[in-house]
């Protein structure tokens, strides 16, 4: 029997599935242990970090765009401005962001990752989105756009059904 890991070439339905459900194949039942893999070292970082998921969320938009005032914060996290300001108050208490005075709004501040707590993400980061990117070296490069395409297009299965928009059959990268 062929298997991946200690996975069957066809394992039966999961769970809960209707009756008469398709079996689930070897890469959906991986997808499925990468995202949870993924949460188990999303809840290491956290503590490594000292954070909370809605901290760490504001830490990542930070960190990926750079400064933002309180009200971006709190649209992007979809949490009122109180809360933001809550947790941009016990982010600066922990020493992850400072607040400082906004260049061109004098009654506005932004909120700015600080070098260490950068560093202190990018230390468990960096590792292992390296690790990751490493794997690819062992496949051809036309292995690579296979794998490539195949992700682009469950990114785009996951967002349609986020979305409720139908999955675009071609598999563009959004």
């Amino acid at each position: 029997m062929d298997t991946v890991g200690s996975l069957p070439a066809a394992a039966a339905p999961p769970d809960g599935a209707p009756a008469g459900a398709p079996p689930v194949r070897d890469a959906t039942q991986l997808l499925r242990q990468l995202l949870e893999v993924s949460d188990l070292f999303e809840e290491r970082l956290r503590g490594h970090l000292t954070v909370n998921q809605t901290d760490l969320d504001a830490m990542g938009h930070l960190l990926a765009s750079g400064p933002l005032g309180p009200s971006d914060l709190a649209r992007r996290l979809h949490i009122s401005t109180a809360s933001a300001t809550t947790l941009v108050d016990r982010l600066v208490g922990l020493g992850h962001v400072t607040r400082e005075p906004h260049p061109t709004d004098r009654r506005g501040v932004l909120v700015v990752p600080t070098a260490s707590s950068r560093e202190r993400a990018m230390a468990m980061l960096a590792p292992m989105i390296a690790d990751v990117d490493a794997v690819l070296d062992d496949f051809t490069p036309g292995e690579q756009q296979t794998i490539t395409e195949y992700l682009s297009r469950v990114v785009g299965v996951y967002r349609s059904h986020v979305t409720g928009a139908a999955p675009d059959p071609a598999g563009a990268r959004r």
